[in-house]
């Protein structure tokens, strides 16, 4: 195995509606192919000897979208467990049910961790009406990978589309629920764009905080974000592409075109993501 792909958006289910945002980020990532089916991904993540770690996001209760049943990442996985790894996603603002749903995920249907997205679910992670959800991942054991910093979602539309940056802000967001569950591993998924130096901040202060790099082509990822995945944070720093919007073959590409240094280099593309997981 030569890479871990630790964010990638599973294609939704035959008969499910795409999400109600699909087409602005499509729009935003400049994608004009058809989108894939699971075949495509499985043979594309097969061609590049990388596992991933597949999800989808339920946020029914802010945006109405139906979500992916936790059936269908699971029964996928099953079919193609030589390269794909899946999470949950419950939406928080459904309280014990999604408290329920989670475990049901992990201990039924053999999911591995919980994938959140606090701009399109509307909540602040740190908020302590969440706090069972949470300490249910942490007394599973199970990593939450949570959505950091801008989003393409709603870009340039009206209002942007009524969601609200402030509720991926690592600081205090991130920063308090790290504090409060200091045995929960959260992933800050993509660079914290414009909050960079917060980010960077949390995960050298938290032991249990890491960053992925989805969402951006590698010669985007902030100057001062890369310098520290070589340095200091080379080992809580993870490779992500966001697939299907960014391509997992090209964002290697990229990567290995950056000026960093060489020991970093397996920790980011594998290693780090394998001690998450236990693999």
């Amino acid at each position: 195995m030569k890479a871990i792909d630790i964010h990638a958006h599973i294609p939704r289910m035959p008969g499910i509606p795409e999400y109600g945002i699909e087409s602005g980020l499509r729009r935003m990532f400049r994608m004009t192919d058809e989108p894939d089916d699971v075949l495509k991904m499985v043979e594309t993540y097969r061609s590049i000897d990388t596992k991933a770690v597949i999800f989808s996001v339920d946020a029914e209760t802010e945006t109405g979208d139906l979500p992916d049943p936790h059936e269908y990442i699971a029964k996928t996985v099953q079919e193609n467990s030589d390269v794909l790894i899946g999470f949950a996603s419950v939406d928080p603002r459904k309280g014990d049910l999604a408290v329920e749903e989670l475990e049901r995920a992990v201990t039924q249907l053999g999911l591995c961790g919980l994938k959140l997205h606090p701009i399109h679910q509307a909540f602040f992670p740190d908020d302590p009406k969440f706090t069972p959800l949470f300490a249910k991942a942490e007394e599973l054991g199970v990593p939450v990978i949570m959505h950091s910093g801008y989003a393409a979602a709603g870009a340039n539309t009206p209002g942007g589309g009524g969601f609200e940056l402030a509720y991926a802000r690592p600081i205090p967001g991130f920063d308090s629920l790290a504090a409060r569950h200091p045995e929960l591993t959260i992933i800050m998924a993509h660079p914290a764009w414009p909050w960079i130096q917060e980010q960077i901040a949390v995960a050298l202060h938290k032991p249990n905080v890491y960053i992925d790099l989805s969402g951006w082509a590698p010669r985007y990822i902030p100057k001062e974000l890369i310098m520290e995945a070589g340095g200091r944070l080379r080992k809580k720093v993870l490779f992500g592409s966001d697939y299907p919007y960014i391509s997992p073959v090209k964002w290697m590409e990229e990567f290995a075109e950056l000026d960093i240094r060489d020991e970093a280099r397996p920790l980011i593309l594998r290693d780090n993501a394998a001690k998450i997981l236990g693999i």
